[in-house]
């Protein structure tokens, strides 16, 4: 399906999600799914928690235990492709990497969108995050329904 559409399947997604007793605390969600020359995310991870195989050409792959959640990955990551996610309560909250206009606000409720632009949710804006650190790439946590945790990929204003 990826291939075809752009969009990964299920259990493609759901492979880049660590065993949900990780997820007490914020891990990281690497959802690259192709084989391209990039190496940000695992270059500038302090706490080695990212790898790839042959240190360029291969796909990030996440050591759950040595993730500390701290998301530097996120805005390091040239194809937004980063989230950090944490189950609390209720909610699974994430930080996501965001690029348009305009910029959300704590407090606000946007819609949160699937990997295929629907909308399936509510998103409560928790933080916002923009530092000249992130080189403009604005960093949201938002909280949706636990339901969501494997379908929520990005937020949307709402209208």
């Amino acid at each position: 399906m990826l291939d075809k559409t752009g969009v990964p399947t299920d259990s493609l997604v759901r492979s880049r999600f660590p065993d949900t007793s990780f997820l007490v605390k914020p891990k990281a969600i690497l959802e690259c799914y192709e084989d391209i020359s990039c190496n940000p995310c695992a270059t500038n991870c302090p706490f080695k928690a990212i790898t790839i195989a042959d240190g360029l050409n291969s796909q990030p792959v996440l050591n759950p235990e040595l993730c500390t959640g701290c998301g530097i990955c996120i805005y390091s990551c040239p194809g937004l492709a980063i989230s950090v996610v944490q189950i609390v309560e209720d909610k699974a909250r994430f930080k996501i990497p965001y690029e348009f206009l305009p910029i959300p606000n704590s407090g606000e409720v946007w819609s949160g969108l699937n990997r295929t632009g629907e909308r399936i949710c509510d998103a409560s804006i928790i933080n916002v995050t923009d530092s000249k650190r992130q080189d403009k790439t604005v960093v949201v946590t938002v909280d949706v329904d636990k339901k969501y945790l494997y379908e929520f990929i990005t937020i949307k204003v709402q209208k």
